[in-house]
């Protein structure tokens, strides 16, 4: 199919985009990628009017560090934080770079953007759930400056955000390392969305007994979810190994109430959710004594299942 007839209209700097959004209203969606807007387009599930090119925009495509945060702007694609340096990610921003190989076909990771998948809001994408997990900051601009989202409170839906209509994203901010976290995945054939994702972020101490953590869930909600129940159990404490993961483990499977579709039943997803957070909290909590390549290359044999 093809998608219903709309006018192009392209941006050469913010401040232009914004003012065509604000003069085009609702009938216009802003284009940077492409890589979700336009398939949905082509399927005639989306049809906006006008289409607003912002992928010409100089300086949104910057990735770097700001003191213990790291700012990545809306406009670098996966590709470019999946073969980001050690330099430009620093050794406790490594999940960002490992997860991207979970991200669809190369050719999509190469044109997708950071900003367009968290403005698109898809209860599976990476962005999403990466951005809940370890709190980000989303920043937006429209015609009135520049404000600040957290990313708990930035997803509202099924592909609904906070963003007002004349809005776009520029930058997303992680505040603080991560490293001893793990994203994992199943879908049917790699490539695909996910049935199921889970993330997790272990707060270890020198030894590697667990003090804490973070467990988020992408495919059991509308969208990407903190799971209180799971932190309970990593707030107990213990040496990180399988009787505290499996804990962890089962009480996020038992918290969440996922949806039946055609990709499997609820019990099918709570299934998934109880082996994907026991073995995202394994190889978090293996990451102090483990070699990043050798992570990167257990998450690129894997892939999409």
């Amino acid at each position: 199919m093809k998608p219903a007839a709309f006018t192009y209209h392209r941006a050469r700097e913010v401040p232009g985009a914004i003012g065509l959004l604000a003069e085009l209203g609702g009938d216009a969606k802003i284009i940077a990628g492409g890589q979700s807007l336009v398939a949905m387009m082509n399927f005639r599930l989306a049809r906006p009017a006008h289409l607003v090119d912002i992928g010409r925009i100089g300086g949104l495509d910057q990735l770097r560090r700001d003191g213990q945060s790291l700012r990545i702007g809306a406009l670098t694609t996966h590709h470019a934080v999946e073969t980001a340096t050690d330099a430009s990610l620093g050794s406790g921003f490594t999940l960002l770079r490992d997860a991207m190989a979970w991200v669809g076909h190369l050719p999509i990771r190469t044109r997708g953007t950071v900003g367009g998948s968290l403005a698109h809001a898809d209860a599976t994408a990476e962005w999403c759930l990466l951005a809940v997990l370890l709190d980000a900051e989303i920043v937006a601009q429209g015609p009135h400056g520049t404000r600040t989202v957290a990313a708990r409170n930035f997803f509202y839906g099924f592909y609904t955000t906070d963003l007002a209509p004349d809005e776009m994203i520029v930058e997303v901010v992680f505040p603080r390392p991560a490293p001893h976290s793990a994203l994992l995945e199943f879908a049917e054939r790699r490539g695909d969305f996910a049935i199921v994702s889970a993330a997790v972020d272990l707060d270890l101490d020198a030894e590697g007994a667990v003090l804490g953590g973070r467990v988020a869930l992408g495919g059991v909600a509308p969208v990407p979810v903190r799971v209180p129940e799971a932190e309970a159990v990593l707030a107990e404490g213990g040496p990180a190994g399988p009787e505290v993961f499996r804990r962890c483990a089962a009480a996020a499977a038992a918290a969440i109430d996922p949806p039946g579709d055609g990709n499997g039943g609820a019990d099918y997803r709570r299934a998934l959710t109880r082996t994907l957070v026991e073995q995202a909290c394994a190889k978090a909590g293996r990451l102090r004594s483990e070699p990043r390549r050798a992570t990167i290359a257990e998450s690129r044999s894997g892939g999409k299942q």
